[in-house]
This record gives C-alpha cells, sequence and structure tokens, in this order.
C-alpha cells in the first residue's frame, strides 16, 4: 500500500494505539484518528501530526465523517472499563465500525483481538474479543484480524498486573489460574505485524495468531520477571480463590480496580498459545522477541522521560500561592507533584532552584545529613558536600547526594538521587510562565520502587517527605521573590 495513502485508527488513544499511531506517521503515512474526545488525542504527543475526526462507534451517525478518503482503518476499540456490558457494546461497535467502512468503500480493516481456541470455553472477555472480530466480517468489510495474549509492555494492564504482584508480593498464594500456558508478545512486536499487515496483501480476510517465542505458565511469567528485576518470588499453589476473590485481591495489592481485573482474570483460566504458523508464513521478516528481553525493554519505561506527557495531563492546571500536592502511581512508577505559584519571573525562580545545595545547603538540611550518614553506613556516597560550580550548574555536576542528568536553561533541571534506595529516584524542578508575572513552581518527584523493600521504603519515610519537600518548595519560592525583589546579588 502507498505510503501517502489515508489510514484511520479507532482506539487510538488506547494502550496499543497510542504505539501504533507514531509509528504509521514514522512510516510515512498520513493518519486520521477517530475518537469521542479529540482534546485527549490533541494532547498525545503526536496530537497535531494526526487528523482528528469526533466520533462514537456506538452511534454510527458519527462514523461517516471518519471514513471519508480512507484506505485501510485500524479498530482498536475495546469497552472493558465501562461497565459490565462490556461484550454487547464490543460486539455493537464492530458492527458499526464494519458497516461504516463498508460503505466507505476502505479496502481493508486491521483488528486486533485476543488469543484463544474458539472451540474451547473461553471467558466472557476472550468470546467477546473474537466476537468482534466476527462482527466486523459479517459487515462485509475485509478484515485481517490479529489474535495476541498478553501484550508485554509498560502500561498494558495485562503486564501491569504481574508487574505489581511480582514487585509487591514476595511470597504469592496462587489459585490454579497461574498454572495456564500463555504465549506473551511484546508490544513492540505487536505493533510490528500491525503495521506491516498494510504492505502484505495476503494478509487480507486471515485470522493471524501472534505470539512472543516463549509458551510460559502465568507463574513462569511472575518468577521471569522475578529473575530480570532482581527478585526473589515464592509461589504457594492452593485449589481455591475463585476469579471473583483473586481480582479482589489483585485490587488491593495493585492499581488495577476489581471491576476491571475480574473479566481478564477469568480469561486467565483459558490457554492463549499460538495453534499455527501462519503469521511466520506471511511475515517472515518478524522476529518475535522472547518474554525476558519483552520485559526488560518494558522495566527501561522506568525513567522520568517516559512519563512527561502523563505529568502534563495529571497535574492539576488550578494552582495557587498555596503549595497543593498531587500523587498517584502510574507504570511502575511513583509520581508526586507539588505546585504553586510565585511572584516572580521563571528565570528567577530557575536561579533559586538552581542554586539549592553546596554552601547554600538544602531546606531541613539536618534531615538530610542522617540520611547521608545512613546511605554512608550502608557503602553509599553519603554526603559529598559542595558543588563543582557555586554560581552554576551542569549536567554530570554532583549535587552532594544528588547528580544532575537533565537541564532545560530558565527551565527545568532534574537530579537522579544517588544514595543508595531500594529503587531508583528522581527530583525534577520546573519554572513555568504564567499570568501576570507570575510562575508555576513544579516539583515533581519519581521513584520506581524495587520490589516490596522499595514500595515500603516509600510509605514510611513519605511523611518526612511531605514536611522536607514541603519546605524545599516554600524555600525556593521565597528566594525567588527575593531576587526580584533586589534582595540578592545578582
Amino acid at each position: 500500500m502507498s505510503r501517502t495513502r489515508l489510514i484511520l485508527v479507532a482506539g487510538a488513544t488506547g494502550y496499543v494505539g497510542g504505539h501504533l499511531v507514531p509509528r504509521l506517521l514514522k512510516e510515512g503515512y498520513r493518519v486520521r484518528v477517530l475518537a469521542r474526545d479529540a482534546e485527549k488525542v490533541k494532547a498525545a504527543p503526536w496530537g497535531s501530526d494526526v487528523e482528528v475526526c469526533k466520533g462514537d462507534v456506538l452511534e454510527p451517525p458519527t462514523l461517516a465523517p471518519a471514513f471519508s478518503g480512507v484506505d485501510a482503518a485500524y479498530y482498536l476499540v475495546h469497552s472493558i472499563t465501562r461497565g459490565s456490558d462490556f461484550a454487547q457494546r464490543d460486539i455493537r461497535a464492530g458492527r458499526h465500525f464494519g458497516e461504516a467502512a463498508k460503505k466507505a468503500r476502505v479496502e481493508r480493516v486491521i483488528y486486533l483481538g485476543g488469543l484463544g481456541d474458539p472451540n474451547s470455553t473461553l471467558s466472557e472477555h476472550l468470546r467477546s474479543r473474537q466476537e468482534t472480530g466476527d462482527a466486523l466480517r459479517h459487515s462485509g468489510v475485509c478484515v485481517t484480524e490479529f489474535r495476541a495474549a498478553i501484550v508485554v509492555g509498560s502500561g498494558s494492564v495485562s503486564f501491569e498486573m504481574i508487574r505489581y504482584l511480582t514487585e509487591r508480593v514476595p511470597i504469592m498464594i496462587c489459585p490454579r489460574w497461574v498454572r495456564t500456558r500463555v504465549q506473551p508478545i511484546g508490544i513492540d512486536d505487536v505493533v510490528e505485524y500491525l503495521v506491516a499487515s498494510l504492505c502484505v496483501a495476503q494478509s487480507a480476510g486471515h485470522i493471524i495468531e501472534i505470539g512472543g517465542t516463549d509458551v510460559l505458565t502465568y507463574g513462569e511469567m511472575m518468577k521471569d520477571y522475578a529473575r530480570v528485576r532482581g527478585l526473589r518470588r515464592w509461589l504457594l499453589h492452593v485449589p481455591v480463590l475463585t476469579p471473583r476473590l483473586s481480582s479482589y485481591w489483585v485490587h488491593w495489592v495493585t492499581p488495577v480496580p476489581a471491576a476491571f481485573a475480574r473479566p481478564l482474570i477469568e480469561g486467565l483460566r483459558s490457554e492463549v498459545v499460538v495453534r499455527d504458523t501462519k503469521a511466520s508464513g506471511l511475515f517472515p521478516q518478524i522476529e518475535p522477541a522472547d518474554y525476558k528481553s519483552a520485559v526488560r525493554r518494558a522495566l527501561s519505561q522506568l525513567h522520568p522521560d517516559a512519563f512527561e506527557r502523563f505529568v502534563a495531563q495529571s497535574a492539576p492546571v488550578d494552582v495557587g500561592e498555596r503549595p497543593t500536592t498531587f500523587k498517584t502511581t502510574h507504570n511502575g512508577m511513583i509520581v508526586e507533584i507539588k505546585q504553586c505559584l510565585v511572584r516572580s519571573r521563571a528565570a528567577s525562580v530557575y536561579r533559586s532552584f538552581t542554586e539549592l545545595g553546596g554552601p547554600n545547603n538544602w531546606p531541613c538540611h539536618w534531615a538530610w545529613r542522617i540520611r547521608a550518614f545512613v546511605d554512608r553506613i550502608l557503602g553509599g556516597v553519603g554526603m559529598r558536600k559542595g558543588r563543582p560550580d557555586p554560581d552554576a550548574i551542569r549536567v554530570g555536576d554532583t549535587l552532594d547526594y544528588f547528580r544532575v542528568v537533565e537541564i532545560q536553561p530558565n527551565r527545568m533541571i532534574r537530579l537522579k538521587v544517588d544514595m543508595k534506595l531500594p529503587g531508583e529516584g528522581w527530583v525534577q524542578f520546573d519554572a513555568i510562565p504564567s499570568e501576570g508575572g507570575r510562575t508555576r513552581l513544579m516539583q515533581t518527584v519519581f521513584f520506581a520502587p524495587k520490589g516490596l523493600v522499595g514500595f515500603l521504603y516509600w510509605y514510611l519515610l513519605y511523611p518526612f517527605h511531605m514536611v522536607i519537600f514541603g519546605k524545599m518548595m516554600k524555600e525556593i519560592a521565597g528566594r525567588a521573590e527575593q531576587i526580584d525583589a533586589g534582595g540578592v546579588d545578582e
């Protein structure tokens, strides 16, 4: 297919769609996105590079404009988060999308469904994924349906369940479903298949099962995740824990709500393994990764760079002069954002937080000294008193127990904690110009806890962090106002 032709993506703001769209753009395709919330699309990093058509797959009259001039369409919509009737919604939405594609004479619809033997007793979730593919085909449009099991990647709900259970529970009481075989596949490989199918005409009209190189049980997936992460985990198998009880357990241990976890866990009782070799025949150039490699790729996203969009979308915009705090856990990272408005120029606020450390010390300096002393006992760097230049900082500089890892002049600095931690930590300061000559000061703490110890470390020290980082915000703001008032030497 010519790479100048127009491709429609429905479900672009979902997990797979969010990875697919930038890849299509990179390959040179023109992309149009169908979405109920156009603003959510525009907030994406690629939002300004696509056409946005507002519509809802459950409202057929809104679909026709989206298909105008379209050559091929991706259908990546899933209703599992929208209530207990998600299966009926999915089938109805698929039928509407297929009928609209048929009327517009779209060459092909490419759909990502769920792996599993249709002749076996599948869960409602897995069954609905396959019946949605049937609904697309029954509309008369040509469909390429890929079927995959767990997609391994940071942000995939199934993978996040594995991540949090393994990270937070050293000894896990496991029901029978952890012995079910599964063939996970990395998100990069899923996207590779989806994009390649546009240029492989022979894939049209086929159901293609895709998976990684490993066939594992869910228990083995958790153990392999632990090995890659450098954790030790034990599984105790028991013949109890129904899907309902398991979903409650997942709800308490992970950020995944019970209502969302239950249909996914019910699907874990079904074996989801590739049963034919059609994928390798149609796409011989694609060599899927093994499970451990896919996990390593996902873990490489435990870095602040991967959370820039999340922070931008999550940080409250209604900010006053009193500091406010927003804290959450997202894709394995604990993120805490403190904000306040400062009656100073952005350059003054920037100067204020870049002068921290060394002879200027830190707010609650006594607390930092105690923490550095403990770190020294544990074999860490402790207190590396000073900074290379008292008036300026550069990437790579050490500021006592921090290291400067990123600078955007007059806007942002990011510091990495060099002390020993059960995980990795960063502190980022942003000076964002606001109305009336004021500046929004944003202080973001990123902490990627490693195992249960990392999780407990954060919450046991959190009361102290609240005091220390709260005082830091106030001192940065006060110093910036002094600079603007001329009370601090330039």
